[in-house]
């Protein structure tokens, strides 16, 4: 049953079809699309390229193929996947290292070695936003990209540039960061226990809300921290009856209305103005971050297990994922025309 009442739109706004069939590498660990590509991370340590082929007969859908296929050092799982577009670079966490490759070939940078000891990284999520420059554009230095490292004891800031890594500083940090997200000059993490703020320009921190507000309950809670724009983010908070997801700006003031749902989510994505998240029981509902309201809900798998269809997870990618359609061979068939002879 959905958490509060639904408000269908006329057209939904989502569609699940499927995108890669078959992938024989281990278990799918993270994945992210850039255009028509596909990379896909692994828990063998695997890190998969797909593309997608068209097929010269119009009347048959193109589908993706595997273009590379490579192993990262150690053959750890890959836990993390963060592109870079308008760098043409590609962040990936494995075995406690952030790794540093190029796109879309998937090569190792040069000169640029490998972060240790990372309990967790945030991307300032508004730099990952920049356009991609075009090839018709004046050739000028690009900006760089900033990110956190989140160590035992610290958190480090960065900056990467086309061919260098930039160490700045190093800031005090509580020991037991789970997860992390920046957006400008505020980072939110989460710890086993709380959400807290972090202003980097003061290297202030202060604490938002208990990731599990029920009170005598000793069950972990899997935190959730969404960038929802340039000084705001989304927080989810089990209550003991179900979760809340709160809009904080980054000086930690409430904002907009709060969502429900009546379990704590597997998996949360924003898709502006949508927010995706996938239930235990495989549902999946989808909010309007605007009115708060559930527009679209997808109903389980028949026998209500998240897993029976491949429902780990939902992964959203800034740009999109191209999937093949019939639409194009059904609008472009051949037609007989008739001319008329002046």
């Amino acid at each position: 049953m959905a958490s509060v009442p639904i408000i269908p739109q006329d057209v939904p706004p989502y569609l699940i079809q499927p995108l890669i069939l078959g992938i024989t590498a281990g278990d799918i660990s993270c994945a992210q699309a850039l255009g028509s590509e596909v990379y896909v991370g692994c828990t063998n340590g695997e890190l998969l390229r797909y593309t997608l082929r068209a097929e010269s007969d119009l009347t048959k859908l193109g589908s993706y193929t595997l273009l590379s296929r490579q192993s990262l050092p150690n053959a750890k799982p890959i836990e993390e996947l963060i592109l870079i577009p308008y760098l043409s670079r590609v962040l990936i966490l494995t075995d406690r290292q952030i790794h540093f490759y190029t796109l879309p070939s998937l090569d190792p940078v040069p000169n640029i070695k490998p972060i240790r000891h990372v309990e967790a990284f945030a991307v300032d999520q508004q730099h990952l936003l920049r356009a991609i420059p075009s090839l018709h554009d004046i050739p000028t230095k690009l900006p760089p990209v900033d990110f956190c490292v989140i160590k035992r004891n610290a958190i480090a800031l960065y900056s990467l540039y086309e061919e260098r890594l930039a160490y700045s500083r190093d800031m005090q940090a509580q020991p037991g960061v789970l997860l992390a997200r920046r957006t400008g000059q505020y980072l939110c993490v989460a710890d086993s226990q709380y959400y807290n703020l972090i202003n980097l320009q003061s290297a202030q921190m202060f604490p938002l809300l208990p990731l599990n507000q029920a009170e005598g309950d000793p069950t972990p809670v899997k935190p959730f921290i969404i960038v929802v724009g340039e000084n705001e983010f989304m927080l989810l908070s089990w209550t003991g009856a179900s979760t809340l997801g709160l809009f904080i700006t980054g000086e930690g003031d409430p904002v907009r209305g709060t969502l429900e749902w009546p379990s704590h989510p597997l998996s949360v994505c924003l898709d502006y103005p949508h927010v995706t998240t996938l239930l235990p029981n495989g549902t999946i509902e989808i909010h309007s971050v605007e009115t708060q309201s559930i527009i679209q809900v997808v109903p389980a798998p028949s026998d209500g297990n998240a897993s029976a269809d491949g429902r780990v997870e939902l992964v959203a990618s800034a740009g999109g994922y191209v999937t093949p359609s019939s639409e194009h061979s059904e609008k472009m068939r051949i037609t007989k025309l008739r001319f008329d002879r002046e």
